[in-house]
């Protein structure tokens, strides 16, 4: 694969449409910690969030009257789903599951954007085989 410095180097790169791109970086920045990489025109900013990358573009036409963020989330990983939790919270994200560790060695959490959008965010805590929680894995 070539590289380009016009995309982040993910191999997958969540894009999420607001209103106001200007607004979302902003916000997604001061409340999740995500950090601006590029800004192209008025309609579309790069974010990074550690090694990962999220795009923001404006909403098209007939976009706007649609509700956003139905059967979606953005799953991130954190070093401290807590410390993390308690940020978002103080910077306005609507928490709608607080943090709970899981049989499967994840603890998580998950709170709601401005615009409606749904964000768990996940820390590892174990390294459990996923036969001892009830999953079947077919290559780890």
């Amino acid at each position: 694969m070539h590289s380009n410095r016009s995309i982040p180097r993910g191999p997958v790169i969540p894009v999420l449409a607001y209103p106001d791109v200007d607004q979302a970086a902003s916000w997604l920045c001061h409340a999740f910690g995500f950090t601006v990489r590029l800004r192209i025109l008025s309609h579309r900013i790069q974010l990074n969030f550690g090694e990962g990358a999220l795009v923001v573009r404006e909403l098209r036409e007939g976009e706007a009257s649609q509700r956003r963020g139905i059967g979606t989330s953005v799953l991130i990983r954190v070093d401290d789903a807590d410390a993390h939790c308690q940020r978002a919270r103080e910077r306005g994200a609507r928490i709608t599951q607080e943090p709970t560790t899981y049989p499967f060695g994840e603890r998580q959490y998950t709170a709601e954007d401005f615009a409606g959008y749904s964000w768990t965010f996940s820390q590892s805590v174990a390294d459990v085989h996923p036969s001892e929680w009830g999953g079947v894995a077919e290559e780890l």
